[in-house]
């Protein structure tokens, strides 16, 4: 017997995305089961261990190559056995009081057509034990029927649009985001997402878009730092919120080149 079937089980299905998830995977399994959710792995051809964890631990395993952020999510909710699914990456992982009030919602069986946002909080790799619970604090769309909504079949978007007659219900247990084991990592993460982001958004004009090179950075930064209160995190904080905005920086910079490679080589 698996440990997944050790808990009471609800009608959840929650997905994960991996790609090369060994060190991670386990943990975020494991909470899941407490939860007594259904849970699908989709793999994007782990080279690691990943694969095996997932099944060793009661997970289906899907693998599928990769077609893009939110098809990677269609895939999960397709292959869903429940109405209701959880939207969880290889990074995030359910606190105990998000747990309890999960199961706090099908504690009678299914519960009626809504949308719960869940609070995502980012641990930072250093100092161990740290968690920004006051600051860089995000709000996903996470916990929904698939009836009621699905998640974009695009390339680079994953996050679906909430009709304007639905309003998002929160669960304040947190949700935590294991997103970035170093600030090298956390670097090329935001460079992979500025160039994808940049190739999938439409194209701005070139003088807006000199503009925003010439003078976005300092805003983009004093978003970060200041409105999502990245200063609370210290200096380490401090870097993050400069490593983040530089992606929305790059986003420009990116599409500005794409500008001049279209047009051929200004004249200097």
């Amino acid at each position: 017997m698996t440990e997944s079937t050790t808990h009471k089980q609800i009608p959840l299905t929650c997905y994960i995305r991996t790609l090369n998830e060994a060190a991670r995977i386990g943990a975020v399994i494991h909470q899941v089961q407490k939860l007594g959710a259904e849970i699908i792995v989709i793999d994007s051809n782990s080279t690691d261990a990943t694969r095996q964890i997932a099944e060793d631990v009661g997970a289906t395993v899907i693998v599928k190559n990769w077609a893009g952020q939110g098809l990677q999510k269609r895939y999960g909710e397709e292959a869903a056995s429940h109405d209701w699914v959880l939207d969880l990456d290889a990074d995030e992982i359910i606190s105990e009081e998000l747990l309890g009030q999960i199961q706090a919602l099908f504690k009678d069986g299914v519960p009626a057509p809504a949308i719960y946002s869940l609070k995502l909080v980012t641990v930072p790799p250093v100092p161990k034990g740290a968690v920004w619970t006051k600051c860089n604090i995000a709000w996903r769309n996470k916990l929904y029927p698939k009836s009621l909504i699905r998640m974009p079949a695009h390339g680079v978007w994953d996050q679906f649009k909430v009709p304007k007659e639905i309003k998002p219900i929160k669960l304040s247990g947190v949700l935590e985001h294991y997103s970035f084991p170093d600030i090298a990592y956390q670097m090329g993460k935001m460079n992979s997402y500025s160039s994808d982001s940049a190739r999938e958004s439409k194209l701005k004009s070139k003088g807006l878009l000199q503009l925003r090179i010439l003078f976005g950075f300092p805003i983009y930064f004093a978003k970060k730092l200041v409105l999502a209160k990245m200063y609370r995190g210290g200096i380490y904080g401090f870097a993050c919120a400069a490593i983040i905005a530089s992606s929305r920086w790059l986003k420009d910079v990116k599409m500005y080149e794409m500008h001049l490679a279209k047009n051929g080589r200004n004249k200097l």
